[in-house]
């Protein structure tokens, strides 16, 4: 849903990474006309400095759903 500020394993702040991140890829998608790749997004994360596997976990696993969840209240 939304995307937590701390990483849940080690505790370094992610929310700002995630924002940034979710914005490289629009470019990505909007210059290519595709989603990035897994080696894209290796690159970005590396490019924000998230270096710990758990950290990208948090950033690669979010699902973004509050725009559906917003219609049902």
């Amino acid at each position: 849903m939304i995307i937590p500020v701390r990483c849940f394993s080690c505790g370094k702040v992610i929310g700002s990474d995630y924002v940034r991140f979710v914005e490289e890829s629009k470019k990505i998608r909007k210059d290519t006309g595709h989603d990035p790749t897994g080696k894209e997004k290796s690159e970005i994360l590396d490019n924000l400095g998230v270096d710990r596997y758990c950290c990208r976990r948090m950033i690669l696993s979010n699902a973004d759903l509050l725009d559906e969840v917003i219609s049902y209240s």
